[in-house]
């Protein structure tokens, strides 16, 4: 009788629900698929418009650093006036910022179209992850989850692939068109598909919503994007400079990677509502520091066949910590405060990239030879296990329900 009345109880998911989802996770992959296309568009916008490398680096600089300061005033925004207002407008100005990218005659306009895109960014991102799980109750939303993070996995596969052809094709302005008809789309999808208030937004907004298992989940995902991105950065630049790789053969291992996130964040969500968001944080965190340990062996090729096979325990691992993060800062807080949690926890994500980029580069600034770059993943390794278990271990299970 118990079983049964379990399964009814997670099969009592109104359609909408999953509609908002894909809704949702539709506005979440414009943001990646910008990451994507333009970082592979970087080398051509230097060449086309004769600055060095480092200058047109501040094309992603200046995006992020606009997509960090809306994070906060776009996730208050969203419990104030509702996800549909706050993610069209983001999208708005998103598609604003692709269209005048593509028009730029020079880097310093190009530069305020990235300006307006990242602020766009800021508003869409919180806006869209509120959303997706809204609907939802509690011990469903890591099923949603792990759709959302699936998603966010296939924009990685194929944003580095279409960032590639189009720029090799059409240059790189045609990266920054083939923006608009995508954020065109998702945004016309939320006009469409998400209600005006998802619930009555002006009652409670202005209540706080940090508490102590928001604070460690926002730390969980920063360790895990440090780890992540330094990760990645690491071997990227081991590959292409000592290992004398090109740079679409290196980018397999983001493209390996993306494929174990995009297949493990579902089953994550499914083992994050059966046994809770610590069980498998601390899975992920244990799955993640083995890979980098073999990786950071000594003696260990980290390209090859064998390279890329000891990559999948790092996969797996990652993608089993998208979803623990976000389940638990959610069920934590109660609905009216969800855009503000979901910037808090996107907070967390981009500092922790940050994080990781800069470490990581410190680590191989000397050149990134096979002895510092093993050295340097098995600093990530002692990340994941001194700091990411111990972490983990502050997904409570404090939860509240749908009102």
């Amino acid at each position: 009788m118990v079983r049964r009345e379990r399964h009814r109880i997670h099969d009592d998911v109104p359609h909408e629900a999953w509609t908002r989802l894909a809704v949702c996770s539709a506005a979440g992959l414009v943001l990646q698929l910008d990451g994507t296309l333009v970082t592979v568009a970087l080398p051509s916008v230097a060449r086309t418009l004769h600055v060095s490398v480092s200058s047109s680096a501040a094309l992603l600089t200046v995006y992020f650093g606009a997509y960090a300061l809306l994070l906060l005033p776009g996730g208050l925004l969203v419990d104030r006036f509702g996800v549909r207002r706050v993610a069209v407008v983001g999208l708005g100005l998103f598609l604003a910022g692709a269209m005048a990218g593509a028009l730029a005659g020079g880097l310093d306009l190009l530069i305020m179209a990235r300006l307006v895109q990242g602020a766009g960014a800021g508003l869409v991102s919180p806006a869209a992850l509120a959303g997706a799980v809204s609907g939802f109750p509690p011990e469903r939303r890591g099923v949603a989850l792990g759709i959302w993070g699936a998603s966010a996995g296939v924009a990685n596969l194929i944003g580095p692939v279409l960032g590639g052809v189009l720029t090799y094709l059409f240059g790189w302005r045609a990266d920054w068109w083939a923006l608009i008809p995508v954020a065109l789309v998702a945004a016309c999808a939320v006009v469409i598909h998400i209600p005006v208030s998802l619930r009555d937004v002006r009652s409670g907004w202005r209540g706080a919503p940090i508490n102590g298992v928001v604070l460690a989940a926002s730390f969980v995902a920063a360790v895990t994007f440090a780890v992540m991105i330094g990760a990645f950065y690491l071997l990227e630049q081991y590959l292409q400079d000592s290992g004398h790789y090109t740079a679409l053969a290196a980018s397999a291992v983001l493209v390996l990677v993306a494929l174990l996130v995009a297949v493990v964040a579902p089953m994550a969500g499914r083992l994050a509502d059966a046994r809770g968001d610590r069980l498998t944080a601390l899975l992920g965190f244990s799955l993640a520091g083995f890979g980098l340990a073999l990786l950071g062996t000594p003696g260990i090729p980290l390209g090859g066949a064998i390279g890329f096979l000891l990559l999948a325990p790092l996969g797996v691992g990652l993608g089993m910590l998208f979803v623990p993060t976000s389940r638990a800062g959610l069920n934590s807080a109660p609905e009216s405060s969800h855009g503000r949690v979901s910037a808090i926890l996107s907070l967390g994500r981009l500092l922790g990239a940050m994080i990781g980029a800069s470490a990581a580069g410190a680590a191989i600034s000397g050149g990134p030879s096979a002895s510092t770059t093993h050295q340097a993943l098995l600093v990530a390794c002692a990340g994941c296990v001194l700091v990411g278990l111990p972490a983990a271990r502050g997904l409570g299970t404090r939860v509240w329900s749908i009102s």
